[in-house]
């Protein structure tokens, strides 16, 4: 008789433990959620306002606001866009499409409620969190388009092309698809977010043409303090960015910290002897698109490489950066405004294949697989970064044609000269 007590009792016991562990892997972290609420913060004012100023100082004053208003605007389009669909196309399965693109299921945020978890924290939090890379992506382009688009096809471009290019790019990286099922590493969005946004703000640059008197015409930045502040704020919320990318507190959110630090200023350092060697002066505006240089080439690498990698990366990133935004750009002579594809898609490019290298342990990194080789690994690099340019130039192009088409994508010459602030928007930056 106290046998088969027991042996109740014991089952009893188990019948009660059951569901804590079954449940034991979705169990909700405070402390994971707390940093990730504080990293999508940091990740939002990445764009509001770090690159609103960062671009706003860089342009003529006539075009200040044009470009801060893009930005803002880009963050409400891009809001409603991925509650009504994106988040859904990006990481929800996509059954028979899976490979490609997700599917609807989580359309409008079905299913996504206050105790929906996503590992260790709310899905809410997570959806908001890739909300903000699906913000500051499109956001990106503007850089090459400066002081020529209309606002109207802007709106009409970055609707399709997250739509059409940053939803099935993200999910074939991070939503299952066919480049996570190669194993392909991009820890923060080297793919996804920098070679995504570099070219498609080359094939907008090369669609849109010149600027009017552009190279001829002296075009310098009009207040090179927003844009260092901008950099400022960039850098910070790149943490955010970066670290919170391993979407918990925990030991390689640390090292993604301390590495995306690292990176940084070796290539706002590589930068500026490069520049300072090329035309005897180091510049403010030049250690600035360093260290954004380095922001982009450690994202797809922060949380595979260790610090002596950060500063390979760093170094590589600063130099051919500004290689890049300087020498290619004037040899082949295309007007990218304000070095959106030197600085991010050369950057991502850097970072994603040197992903591959120092990811070895014997480098200082996290490792490679079973059986997988630094050649394989490195492989498979070189496949992410040639599709992602392929599919993302052409989408691109073919977007940028069609709304040429149906409504124009370029001002005219008359509000091009009086600057897209009053043109477009009936504002001055200044009062003077």
């Amino acid at each position: 008789m106290r046998s088969n007590y027991k042996l109740a009792g014991g089952l009893g016991l188990a019948l009660f433990l059951l569901p804590s562990l079954v449940m034991a892997e979705d169990t909700l972290s405070a402390g994971d959620t707390a940093w990730m609420l504080t990293s999508t913060v940091l990740v939002l004012m990445m764009t509001i306002p770090g690159l609103s100023l960062f671009y706003a100082g860089m342009v003529r004053s006539k075009n200040a606001l044009s470009v801060m208003m893009q930005c803002f605007a880009i963050t409400c389009l891009i809001t409603v866009l991925w509650v009504l669909y994106g988040y859904s196309l990006a990481f929800e399965d996509g059954g028979a499409t899976q490979m490609w693109v997700g599917g609807l299921g989580k359309a409008f945020m079905a299913g996504v409620g206050v105790d929906t978890l996503s590992g260790t924290i709310p899905e809410s939090v997570f959806a908001m969190f890739q909300l903000t890379f699906a913000i500051i992506t499109p956001a990106l382009i503007v850089g090459a388009f400066a002081e020529r688009m209309k606002f109207s096809a802007m709106m009409w471009f970055m609707a399709i092309w997250v739509t059409v290019v940053y939803a099935p790019v993200c999910h074939w990286v991070w939503g299952g698809g066919w480049l996570s099922d190669m194993g392909a590493l991009d820890f923060a969005g080297g793919t996804v977010v920098h070679i995504n946004a570099g070219v498609a703000a080359l094939v907008a640059a090369l669609v849109l043409g010149k600027r009017k008197g552009y190279p001829g015409t002296a075009m310098p930045p009009h207040n090179l303090m927003f844009t260092v502040i901008g950099a400022g704020l960039l850098w910070v919320g790149w943490f955010g960015f970066n670290a919170g990318s391993e979407l918990a507190a925990d030991g390689t959110a640390g090292m993604a910290m301390t590495v995306t630090q690292v990176a940084t200023a070796t290539a706002a350092l590589g930068w500026m002897f490069a520049e300072w060697l090329s035309h005897g002066k180091p510049t403010t505006l030049g250690v600035a698109s360093g260290a954004v240089a380095g922001l982009v080439a450690i994202t797809p690498a922060s949380g595979f490489v260790g610090p002596m990698g950060a500063i390979a990366i760093g170094a590589a990133a600063g130099v051919l950066c500004f290689l890049s935004a300087t020498k290619m750009k004037r040899m082949f002579g295309y007007d990218d405004s304000l070095d959106a594809f030197g600085v991010h898609a050369i950057g991502g490019i850097i970072g994603a294949l040197l992903t591959g290298i120092f990811v070895a342990d014997s480098l200082g990194g996290a490792g490679l697989g079973d059986g997988v080789s630094m050649a394989d690994q490195f492989g498979v690099q070189v496949v992410a970064v040639g599709a992602t340019i392929i599919y993302d130039a052409i989408a691109t192009l073919i977007i940028l044609k069609i709304i040429d088409a149906v409504i124009g994508l370029r001002v005219s010459e008359d509000e091009e000269t009086e600057g897209l602030d009053i043109a477009l928007h009936d504002e001055r930056a200044y009062d003077i």
